[in-house]
């Protein structure tokens, strides 16, 4: 007997409470995203120059796995949008385990280059299947146009995957030394996030509700329009990914440029990924009064105005604070305007599909941006990589206001209701 498509009607049992149903969405997906996370991509902030020496590799090397990693999954990620639509996000989030779990056991047996490699590329695999967009796309499913607010919340969890994993990385390896640590990554993926994807989220809301409102979009687009808000908001969020992947790993060398002392420069570092989960609180509380294309206007607007603060005023300890503020305020809440982007376009049934297709260029710029802003950092300073940053983010924020304008003209062109 085959299983229910995820937005197939099928009898419904007695509903669950909403409060409890997104309590335990939220609980599930915390728990697998943050082990997702922690051992996979955060993982080799401190693994990789512990394996570095015993694979004898450079430890750029090491790290490039992060690369290979992102490459994958940018060309995974469109099939993932097509098993989602087909399968639902509780069976692929389930097949991401597995294959993390294959992927974390290869790196644990690596023993040269080769292997080392192989793994990665099973774990970009995984990636796809389970990072982000596959548990954006099971909040989703489980509570429809509702789910901003949960997907906000989600978010806050996964923004402290390395807090919580780097140290408990840290004493595994100290006691049972890297390829245990592994192994005890990959039981985590196999014994933890397998069964939670499998049996602990809740039944998707559209497979027990009429199925018809799954296809209900939350602005009237044309296919014409809706393809060119796709293009929009996909050139729009690669630049700002390219922006943000590409600056933060080098924080601390543009503060040390402008004349910020190491340890100053530490805590200015530090201070970015507190006011990333504070951008990302205040959108929680906005919850479904939030507006994704004006979050993502205003996030990119005070990036925008970082960049130029820096290049025009001379350096100094209050400017370098400023900039950090406003940077790390708008990067958190451009991740959270990027996760719900498709959301605010698209219908519930397309969410999975065209989050998938947006991670694409999404992780192909994830890949290549810290090579490209270190290497523009380091061969010609800090004002050239801003200036970059800056004109990068200026067009950003042009193609979302296209997108803004290209929604509001949709909107009026609806007839208003007639009035009895």
């Amino acid at each position: 007997m085959s299983l229910p498509l995820p937005f197939q009607t099928v009898p419904a049992p007695m509903p669950i409470p909403f409060r409890f149903r997104s309590a335990q969405t939220v609980t599930v997906l915390a728990v697998t995203q943050l082990i997702g996370w922690g051992t996979t991509f955060d993982m080799l902030g401190v693994m990789g120059r512990i394996v570095a020496p015993d694979l004898g590799v450079a430890n750029e090397v090491a790290f490039a796995g992060l690369t290979i990693m992102m490459m994958v999954s940018a060309v995974v990620g469109p099939m993932t949008g097509r098993w989602l639509a087909r399968y639902g996000a509780a069976r692929v989030l389930a097949a991401a385990s597995l294959t993390f779990a294959l992927g974390l056991s290869l790196l644990a047996a690596a023993n040269g280059i080769i292997l080392y490699a192989a793994a990665w590329v099973v774990i970009g695999i995984g990636g796809a299947l389970g990072l982000s967009a596959p548990a954006y796309t099971a909040v989703v499913e489980r509570e429809g146009m509702n789910g901003k607010r949960v997907i906000a919340i989600l978010m806050l969890f996964t923004g402290l995957s390395s807090a919580v994993f780097w140290p408990i990385l840290s004493l595994l390896n100290d006691t049972f030394g890297w390829r245990l640590t592994f192994l005890i990554c990959a039981a985590l993926h196999f014994f933890i996030c397998l069964p939670l994807h499998l049996f602990a989220l809740p039944r998707p809301i559209a497979a027990q509700l009429d199925g018809g409102a799954a296809d209900i979009a939350p602005v009237p687009l044309s296919k014409a329009a809706q393809r060119k808000a796709f293009l929009l908001i996909a050139a729009s969020t690669t630049l700002t990914t390219f922006i943000t992947f590409g600056i933060s790993p080098s924080l601390l060398e543009i503060f040390r440029q402008s004349g910020a002392s190491p340890a100053f420069a530490l805590q200015l570092g530090s201070a970015r990924g507190i006011l990333g989960i504070s951008a990302r609180f205040l959108d929680m509380l906005l919850g479904r009064r939030g507006n994704p294309i004006l979050s993502a206007a205003m996030g990119i607007g005070l990036m925008l105005t970082s960049f130029l603060m820096m290049l025009v005023v001379g350096p100094s300890m209050p400017l370098l604070v400023s900039f950090i503020l406003l940077y790390g305020f708008g990067a958190g809440i451009m991740t959270v305007a990027r996760a719900l982007l498709p959301l605010a376009l698209f219908s519930p049934r397309e969410f999975g599909l065209q989050s998938a297709r947006l991670s694409l260029p999404q992780n192909l710029a994830n890949a290549v941006a810290p090579v490209v802003f270190t290497a523009i950092l380091d061969r010609a300073g800090t004002g050239p990589a801003l200036f970059a940053a800056a004109v990068l983010a200026a067009l950003s924020l042009t193609l979302v206001l296209m997108l803004m304008t290209l929604v509001r003209g949709a909107q009026a062109s609806q007839p208003s209701p007639v009035t009895s």
